[in-house]
Protein backbone atom coordinates (compact mmCIF):
# COMPACT_ATOMS: atom_id res chain seq x y z
CA UNK A 1 0.00 0.00 0.00
CA UNK A 2 1.05 3.62 -1.03
CA UNK A 3 2.36 5.62 1.64
CA UNK A 4 -0.69 8.21 0.33
CA UNK A 5 -3.14 5.26 0.66
CA UNK A 6 -1.49 4.51 4.40
CA UNK A 7 -2.34 8.08 4.79
CA UNK A 8 -5.62 8.44 4.13
CA UNK A 9 -6.44 5.18 5.92
CA UNK A 10 -5.18 6.72 8.99
CA UNK A 11 -7.10 9.72 8.51
CA UNK A 12 -10.31 7.83 7.91
CA UNK A 13 -9.30 5.65 11.08
CA UNK A 14 -8.93 8.94 13.42
CA UNK A 15 -12.14 9.84 12.20
CA UNK A 16 -14.09 7.08 13.36
CA UNK A 17 -12.30 7.22 17.00
CA UNK A 18 -13.60 10.52 17.06
CA UNK A 19 -17.19 9.54 16.26
CA UNK A 20 -16.78 6.30 18.66
CA UNK A 21 -15.42 8.53 21.80
CA UNK A 22 -18.47 11.31 20.70
CA UNK A 23 -15.47 14.10 19.92
CA UNK A 24 -16.82 14.38 16.58
CA UNK A 25 -19.02 17.44 16.23
CA UNK A 26 -22.27 18.29 13.79
CA UNK A 27 -21.71 21.75 13.64
CA UNK A 28 -18.23 23.36 12.62
CA UNK A 29 -16.89 26.26 15.33
CA UNK A 30 -17.79 29.61 14.59
CA UNK A 31 -15.67 31.41 11.41
CA UNK A 32 -13.76 33.54 13.88
CA UNK A 33 -12.33 30.40 15.33
CA UNK A 34 -10.41 29.49 11.78
CA UNK A 35 -8.41 32.91 11.82
CA UNK A 36 -6.50 32.07 14.64
CA UNK A 37 -2.16 32.33 14.09
CA UNK A 38 -1.54 29.98 16.99
CA UNK A 39 -0.46 26.56 16.22
CA UNK A 40 -3.65 24.43 16.57
CA UNK A 41 -5.78 27.25 17.19
CA UNK A 42 -5.53 27.11 21.24
CA UNK A 43 -6.99 30.44 21.44
CA UNK A 44 -10.03 29.56 19.53
CA UNK A 45 -10.86 25.82 19.10
CA UNK A 46 -10.75 22.93 21.24
CA UNK A 47 -8.26 20.41 20.08
CA UNK A 48 -10.75 17.96 18.75
CA UNK A 49 -12.35 20.70 16.57
CA UNK A 50 -8.91 21.67 15.16
CA UNK A 51 -8.60 18.33 14.29
CA UNK A 52 -11.71 17.85 12.64
CA UNK A 53 -12.17 21.18 11.25
CA UNK A 54 -8.68 22.15 10.26
CA UNK A 55 -6.35 18.97 9.90
CA UNK A 56 -8.19 16.40 8.61
CA UNK A 57 -9.57 18.48 5.71
CA UNK A 58 -6.02 20.04 4.99
CA UNK A 59 -4.55 16.52 4.65
CA UNK A 60 -7.35 15.17 2.53
CA UNK A 61 -7.17 18.14 0.20
CA UNK A 62 -3.07 17.79 0.13
CA UNK A 63 -3.63 13.83 -1.23
CA UNK A 64 -6.32 14.85 -3.43
CA UNK A 65 -4.22 17.58 -5.15
CA UNK A 66 -0.88 15.18 -4.81
CA UNK A 67 0.54 18.00 -2.90
CA UNK A 68 3.80 17.60 -0.60
CA UNK A 69 2.84 16.39 2.57
CA UNK A 70 4.67 17.45 5.53
CA UNK A 71 7.76 15.64 6.90
CA UNK A 72 8.87 17.60 9.71
CA UNK A 73 4.68 16.43 11.83
CA UNK A 74 3.88 15.99 15.41
CA UNK A 75 0.77 16.00 16.93
CA UNK A 76 0.36 13.51 19.08
CA UNK A 77 2.41 15.12 22.12
CA UNK A 78 -0.12 17.77 21.68
CA UNK A 79 -3.54 15.57 21.74
CA UNK A 80 -1.69 13.48 24.52
CA UNK A 81 -2.11 16.78 26.61
CA UNK A 82 -5.27 18.08 25.41
CA UNK A 83 -6.90 14.88 25.32
CA UNK A 84 -5.82 12.31 28.51
CA UNK A 85 -7.29 14.23 31.31
CA UNK A 86 -10.42 15.09 29.67
CA UNK A 87 -11.38 12.50 27.56
CA UNK A 88 -11.59 8.76 28.82
CA UNK A 89 -11.12 6.12 26.86
CA UNK A 90 -8.85 8.21 24.16
CA UNK A 91 -6.00 5.96 24.24
CA UNK A 92 -7.22 4.29 20.85
CA UNK A 93 -7.42 7.84 19.05
CA UNK A 94 -4.11 8.67 20.73
CA UNK A 95 -2.34 5.94 18.97
CA UNK A 96 -3.59 6.50 15.90
CA UNK A 97 -2.37 10.21 16.20
CA UNK A 98 0.82 8.81 16.70
CA UNK A 99 0.78 6.68 13.90
CA UNK A 100 -0.20 9.54 11.60
CA UNK A 101 2.96 10.99 12.81
CA UNK A 102 5.16 8.46 12.26
CA UNK A 103 3.52 7.64 8.57
CA UNK A 104 4.30 11.12 8.12
CA UNK A 105 7.78 11.47 9.48
CA UNK A 106 8.57 8.94 7.49
CA UNK A 107 11.39 8.44 5.07
CA UNK A 108 10.38 8.66 1.54
CA UNK A 109 11.07 5.30 -0.50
Amino acid sequence: MSIENQIRHSLQSIEQAMRDLALWQTEPPEAEAFASTEPFCVDRMLAEEWLQWVLLPRMHALLDTKAQLPTSFMIAPYFDVALKHKQPGCAPLLELLQRLDALLNKEPQ
